[in-house]
């Protein structure tokens, strides 16, 4: 017989969800923020990001230093994720320690991020990332992504191919074929283009980590910045992602690092027990 109930130690975790990079009720990325004493393996992280059911859930540990921070999809850990580091930020400068005006984590692939208030706003800096041409023409690609016309560039960096088009509609009008994007694993996708009315405007799709449209990507604006900044030759940049959801992101080219700056709403506070 197995052990009895009484006997087996349930977990209680604190649970927050958060809207990332939103730019009003029910607009931006939610993100799940959960605070652990100490470390589950990853698979039982993995299981509770399935939990939670959204295209990422930050867990963070406090240290002598700040957090130790990981994020996870409901498939996988992944080496960055931009809405839910501004999201575990919202959590730890509003609700744990809300006389800090900043907050350090500390991650296993992207090294040292900060996460910082500025008026009513919070401020993510990352590593900037150089998208550079394909070499070779990405096989399946265009199929995927149901396309009538030839984009202007097929750009790759950190295994996601940026194809850039000319026009917002474009971008907004696209409808990818998400079992054949899934097919490109380990690469996901991400599409843009100048905006009508932010200098410029994306989406992102990445089906084979369980996030088939995101609705609103902080770690590729570390490369769309880049890219944008250069080409319209300036460095502070109004982006906007066109997913169903919206979302709206100051994006700032600083050296070597991206500042991204966005809005976030505490949308559901609660206890996971496991």
């Amino acid at each position: 017989m197995g052990r009895s109930a009484s006997k087996i130690k349930q977990m209680h975790v604190p649970l927050f969800h958060v809207n990332a990079f939103t730019a009003g009720p029910c607009t931006g990325n939610p993100a799940a923020v959960c605070l652990l004493d100490s470390w589950l393996d990853d698979e039982a992280l993995r299981k509770v990001a399935a939990e939670n059911n959204l295209s990422a859930t930050a867990f963070l540990v406090s240290g002598s230093e700040g957090y130790q921070l990981r994020w996870f999809t409901p498939r996988c850990e992944i080496r960055l994720c931009g809405h839910a580091t501004l999201a575990a930020g919202y959590v730890v400068l509003k609700v744990i320690q809300p006389d800090l005006n900043a907050v350090q984590f500390s991650t296993r692939f992207s090294g040292s991020l900060t996460v910082g208030k500025r008026d009513d706003k919070f401020c993510t800096d990352f590593p900037a990332l150089i998208p550079l041409s394909c070499k070779k023409h990405p096989g399946g690609l265009s199929v995927a992504l149901n396309l009538e016309s030839n984009p202007s560039e097929i750009l790759e960096v950190n295994d996601t191919y940026v194809v850039v088009f000319e026009s917002e509609e474009a971008v907004r009008n696209l409808a990818p074929d998400f079992a054949r994007l899934e097919r490109l694993h380990p690469h996901v996708v991400a599409v843009t283009a100048r905006g009508n009315d932010a200098d410029f405007v994306s989406r992102y799709f990445a089906p084979s980590y369980g996030v088939p449209e995101d609705p609103v990507t902080g770690s590729v604006h570390c490369a769309l910045t880049s890219y944008w900044s250069k080409r319209l030759k300036k460095s502070s940049l109004h982006a906007k992602q066109l997913s169903e959801r919206t979302g709206e992101l100051r994006c700032e080219l600083s050296g070597e690092r991206v500042i991204l700056q966005g809005r976030a709403e505490l949308t559901l506070k609660g206890t996971l027990t496991r």
